[in-house]
């Protein structure tokens, strides 16, 4: 009794100055977020837009590949050497930087990320790498939030919560999605995050303010433009179970295939890490010149699969080919998210899934794009471990609100799948990574400093 009461305090606001004080800096952390945000977002659009405009008035084939080429070599290369002179823990999403700085295990040099992850991300993203815009914008909110705890010389523990309200307002602004970057820090961040009733406000407010600020910029539409479907009958939901099981199966070797992609590169001599990085930047060349569908990290993916009539084989082909791309994209250490590929991996995966059920079963009569945007929150799930994220995220990105029943079914059977195989969280995964890599460098010089 005496706990229960001790955390219904916790909950309970007992300063009313702090909690003013709070949602003062939201607020105005949501300004910042939604600005940075909004802009990031912007510049991408803007460097793709033009790149396929630029690309469209070369006739000649041979000439739209080389060219192509050229520009993401040229734009890779300069996003690799950023981050690796500059703030090398800007290298990929950032999330578990958010999350280890949250723990006090991580420093987030805010001066150095937020110049590198910006332009760096642009980089990367311009590049047509098979990346998503959510990891800068997550890592670049927490950043902010860290800013603003510096500059007003906060306590570590408010400092922490604008770390965490900002990478929610990040997540935000990076989908038009507010409620899923609020959930994002409850259930992404839960062990991290000192959850009380002040702490969350500050959380809603930067993340309400950012996408207020992201509508107002760019305007207020969903990342995916698809029709609404109708509400799925209850008698086809055991479809959705197996595909669940699918996924959480797919999970799992997304996880292990990423780290282990990591530790290779990792592994390579400087030469050999070069002549990798040169091979994937004209692979991805290629693709924004040929296939833009195959490559970027989803925008152009998402509706080419919803709206094409494409045969399974070549579906199949799509998903093979995106599922190694983000992993040997991820490895190479740009700055980059994997949201929104797992979001259009699942989607692919999820429209296959469909096709072959039909094909099986022609009485069937569900639309393989309903299975599709089943799996965009299946995938998510299995991988990150966040289920409601993953569901509140889809249905506000796809306005498709009628599909909840069905989208929490799959994955609760992928988080399922995923739990029993035991996956770890990506993210947890990787700060781990980054912890024993930390360790085993002090190690190595302290070792040098005795021999000394």
């Amino acid at each position: 009794m005496r706990q229960f009461e001790k955390r219904l305090k916790y909950f309970v606001i007992t300063d009313k100055k702090q909690y003013r004080f709070l949602l003062l800096f939201g607020l105005l952390l949501g300004v910042l977020v939604g600005l940075v945000g909004t802009f990031f977002r912007m510049a991408v659009t803007w460097i793709t837009n033009n790149r396929y405009e630029m690309l469209n008035h070369i006739h000649s084939i041979p000439l739209k590949v080389l060219i192509s080429i050229i520009i993401s070599i040229a734009m890779i290369i300069a996003a690799i050497l950023l981050v690796n002179k500059y703030a090398p823990e800007a290298a990929g999403s950032g999330i578990p930087e958010i999350e280890g700085a949250l723990e006090n295990k991580r420093t987030i040099r805010y001066q150095r990320i937020l110049p590198v992850k910006f332009f760096g991300g642009l980089l990367s993203l311009g590049s047509g790498m098979i990346l998503g815009r959510e990891g800068p914008t997550v890592q670049m909110g927490g950043a902010l939030g860290k800013l603003l705890g510096a500059h007003y010389k906060l306590k570590t523990d408010l400092t922490h919560i604008l770390i965490a309200a900002g990478a929610g307002a990040g997540l935000a602004t990076a989908f038009n999605a507010p409620l899923a970057g609020i959930l994002f820090v409850i259930e992404e961040m839960h062990k991290q995050f000192k959850y009380s009733f002040v702490s969350m406000q500050a959380v809603i407010i930067a993340c309400i303010v950012s996408d207020v600020i992201l509508n107002f910029l760019d305007g207020n539409h969903p990342v995916i433009m698809m029709q609404q479907f109708p509400i799925i009958k209850d008698s086809h939901l055991w479809l959705f179970v197996i595909l669940g099981c699918f996924f959480g199966i797919l999970g799992i070797i997304f996880n292990k295939l990423l780290i282990k992609t990591l530790d290779l590169y990792k592994s390579l001599s400087k030469r050999n890490f070069w002549i990798v990085i040169l091979v994937v930047s004209t692979l991805i060349g290629v693709g924004v010149a040929l296939f833009p569908e195959y490559v970027w990290g989803g925008e152009t993916t998402i509706p080419y699969v919803l709206t094409t009539s494409l045969p399974v084989q070549i579906i199949l082909i799509l998903f093979i080919i995106r599922f190694l791309g983000v992993i040997f994209c991820f490895g190479s250490g740009v700055p980059g998210g994997v949201f929104a590929p797992m979001i259009a991996l699942g989607t692919i995966f999820g429209c296959l899934f469909g096709n072959v059920l039909h094909l099986l079963f022609p009485l069937i009569t569900i639309s393989p794009e309903i299975f599709a945007v089943a799996g965009m929150s299946a995938l998510f799930t299995a991988t990150v471990g966040a289920p409601i994220t993953g569901i509140v995220l889809v249905t506000e990105i796809t306005m498709n609100y009628s599909l909840i029943l069905p989208l929490m079914v799959t994955c609760f059977c992928a988080a399922s799948v995923s739990y029993l195989g035991k996956n770890k969280p990506i993210y947890e995964w990787l700060l781990e990574r980054t912890l024993e890599i930390d360790k085993n460098k002090t190690s190595k010089r302290s070792s040098v400093s005795e021999k000394k």
